[in-house]
């Protein structure tokens, strides 16, 4: 399993598209934001801008955490907010929250959502309703008619950008443990597709790919599965840095070595600073940042303090290789501490 590395940085910029105005509603005394079947509890915190936040728990990695408290943060009663929020990785409850701030009447729905898909009604409600909806973080499957902006990361350009890196390590062969992120989410989707696409020219070997749902204890599991079966892989692409986590756990129990002068090689996502420490020691090869921070660009256009003629912001990320990586690098770009 032994490995070729080059050093290289991947610094891919993803170009800016502004989005277009929009405008704070009017708004009333509210009710307390809505029971969503097993869901995280919501918050609310006074204010005169109703939003309600479809999110995932942040529990669910750094990322996450992260962004929840940046929404938090923005949307405060201090900066003219009253805020209710939900968290869930279930799809199902995501919808029914939304829809309960829907009838509970917010003035703006900003939604990060769970998967892709099944989300055409909600918003179609939640426009006859006059609720203005932004897409965070991840982009959902409807007409781009039926919210504001979106704020969003490219996933599909984080992992070219991914997979760009490992084609350029120029191994022998590339015998890999793919590890999912949840299905049908815009990140899994968008992170799988560049390796799908190495898998279906033949270029890469797919000894496994499996989800772990962003999870590091799951993640450990499928690759000591691997290992005990004995299956020959020099490659560890796990779409989020909890699972890589876990799969560096699985290794070291082993006595496989990893990362820059090791057997195999470490990938992950998200840019956690104690990621990036393990990639700065050695011990990971590539982490891919993934940009947590939407909500000023979306409280701005709520308030009307920018215009924009695109429906979409992107991100602009990068991609950090461990031979290249600086301590300035992970005090800039690290999320947490």
């Amino acid at each position: 399993m032994k490995k070729k590395l080059g050093s290289l940085l991947l610094a891919g910029t993803l170009a800016v598209s502004l989005l277009f105005t929009a405008c704070s509603g009017g708004s009333a005394p509210a009710p307390s934001a809505p029971d969503a079947g097993g869901g995280e509890p919501a918050v609310v915190a006074s204010g005169t801008i109703k939003v309600g936040v479809v999110n995932n728990p942040p529990s669910e990695s750094g990322y996450r955490e992260a962004n929840v408290k940046d929404m938090e943060a923005v949307f405060s009663a201090d900066n003219g907010y009253e805020l209710k929020t939900f968290y869930s990785l279930k799809n199902d409850e995501q919808l029914q929250a939304a829809q309960g701030f829907i009838t509970e009447g917010v003035d703006y729905l900003l939604i990060s959502a769970a998967e892709t898909t099944g989300w055409d009604e909600v918003l179609k409600k939640a426009q006859e309703a006059g609720i203005k909806v932004y897409l965070f973080d991840r982009m959902i499957d409807v007409d781009e008619s039926l919210y504001e902006a979106a704020v969003v990361s490219d996933m599909s350009a984080e992992g070219d950008l991914a997979v760009d890196w490992l084609l350029s390590q120029n191994l022998p062969e590339y015998n890999v443990i793919h590890i999912q992120g949840a299905m049908g989410s815009d990140a899994q989707i968008g992170r799988t597709g560049a390796l799908d696409a190495q898998f279906a020219s033949g270029k890469m070997n797919k000894v496994v790919q499996q989800t772990a749902t962003w999870d590091e204890a799951e993640a450990k599991k499928i690759v000591e599965s691997v290992i005990n079966s004995g299956d020959s892989f020099n490659v560890i692409y796990a779409e989020n840095d909890g699972m890589a986590k876990g799969a560096v756990a699985a290794l070291d129990e082993a006595g496989i070595t990893h990362g820059v002068d090791g057997d195999v090689i470490v990938m992950g996502f998200d840019c956690n600073k104690w990621a990036l420490r393990e990639l700065l020691a050695g011990k990971w090869n590539y982490d891919g940042q993934c940009s947590p921070f939407q909500a000023q660009v979306i409280s701005d256009l709520i308030q009307g303090k920018t215009t924009a003629s695109s429906k979409k912001i992107i991100n602009e990320e990068k991609g950090f290789d461990a031979k290249t990586l600086t301590q300035d690098d992970i005090d800039t770009y690290g999320l947490g501490e």
